[in-house]
């Protein structure tokens, strides 16, 4: 398991990359969201944080399933494809701002 605290506390203060429709734009409920395949994630498993993103509460909470925004008349299987468009372009942001920030070298 990969655990780099810099990274997840680099997220403290920063814009969410994943920017959804239901993003609240609040830079204080921003937090290094993790992704993962459902057979990674559980109470208590979290991926590795080489996965994440920064994510408002809002995207974290619509990305993990804890909230039922959706997109109009879209099925699950078209409701799962739109969620990895996001997650993999907030995490193709958020290493840029990484690297960028001097957080990762």
């Amino acid at each position: 398991m990969i655990r780099l605290k810099k990274i997840r506390d680099s997220a403290r203060g920063q814009e969410c990359t994943i920017k959804s429709k239901w993003c609240n734009h609040n830079p204080e409920t921003v937090v290094f969201a993790h992704y993962g395949e459902p057979s990674e994630k559980g109470i208590g498993i979290k991926p590795d944080d080489t996965s994440g993103a920064y994510a408002c509460s809002n995207c974290h909470d619509w990305l993990d399933g804890r909230a039922s925004y959706r997109y109009k008349g879209m099925e699950d299987d078209e409701d799962k494809i739109i969620k990895e468009w996001y997650w993999f372009r907030g995490m193709r942001r958020t290493w840029k701002l990484l690297i960028e920030n001097g957080v990762l070298k």
